[in-house]
């Protein structure tokens, strides 16, 4: 019997430890929100990786400049203890390109329907690079800010259709009453550097995005040599809210691979 008991109390011992290595070596995945969004964006993400036995952490973009931006998640990044996967949406593809530089903890970044500019290049260059956006037409009139800038915003009665057409109608609203601006500078400023050239990519996005053009996210992801690129049939630009899983099954597969 007291054999028996080692026995079990040992191999229980060793699942334990074993589960708990396994546990350690898993990467934080560091989610970055884009333009006219917050880290609510990504709760059918992040319910999934973390019932998956992931660590996420949703960063709170500031959506001020890319630079700026870029330096405030990479403060993020040198606290976390370990791997990071950099996942960004939108103009949070420009935010994470940025702050993956000097940090050689990030194993690998994720682009949902994101920009992943070159250098020299900006959010708004990108996104007419091709034809097919039609989010200018609906935004609302710049706000002045003290400082000379101006943040824009999508007006709410176009935000569902422009922004989340296949997001239902109600959480398409709630959506868009808490949009977060973007400074104007922002998307017209120019990345310093294309840190996707070093750290492994992949890529997400729906074909039906009307704000980054389908083919401009494409042209993209090849630049970058994507380990691997989804695509979603009829899925509009907010691709993480309309279909978490997918996205989510995107993000573990570039958490795990080697």
């Amino acid at each position: 019997m007291k054999a028996k008991f080692f026995a079990a109390t040992a191999l229980a011992a060793a699942t334990l430890f074993g589960n708990a290595a396994f546990a350690a070596e898993r990467p934080t995945i560091v989610l970055v929100h884009g333009a006219f969004a917050d880290s609510s964006s990504w709760d059918g993400v992040s319910q999934k990786l973390i019932k998956d036995g992931y660590k996420v952490v949703g960063a709170a973009n500031p959506l001020r400049s890319v630079k700026g931006d870029g330096a405030y998640v990479s403060s993020i990044v040198k606290g976390i203890q370990g791997p990071v996967v950099l996942v960004g949406h939108s103009y949070g593809g420009s935010v994470i390109t940025a702050a993956a530089s000097g940090n050689q903890n990030v194993k690998a970044m994720v682009y949902v329907a994101a920009f992943a500019p070159e250098v020299g290049e900006s959010a708004l260059e990108l996104s007419g690079k091709f034809p097919g956006s039609t989010l200018g037409p609906t935004l609302a009139a710049p706000v002045a800010l003290a400082d000379g800038n101006k943040d824009l915003y999508i007006q709410q009665d176009k935000f569902p259709s422009q922004f989340a057409a296949d997001v239902p109608a109600a959480k398409a609203k709630l959506m868009a009453a808490g949009q977060r601006p973007i400074a104007e500078a922002a998307l017209t400023e120019k990345t310093e550097e294309a840190t996707w050239k070093n750290i492994p990519s992949w890529f997400v996005y729906g074909k039906a995005d009307k704000n980054i053009p389908a083919a401009a996210l494409q042209f993209m992801a090849d630049r970058a040599s994507s380990r691997q690129t989804v695509v979603i049939n009829g899925a509009s630009h907010v691709v993480m809210t309309s279909h978490p899983k997918e996205v989510a099954d995107l993000i573990e597969k570039a958490a795990s691979a080697q």
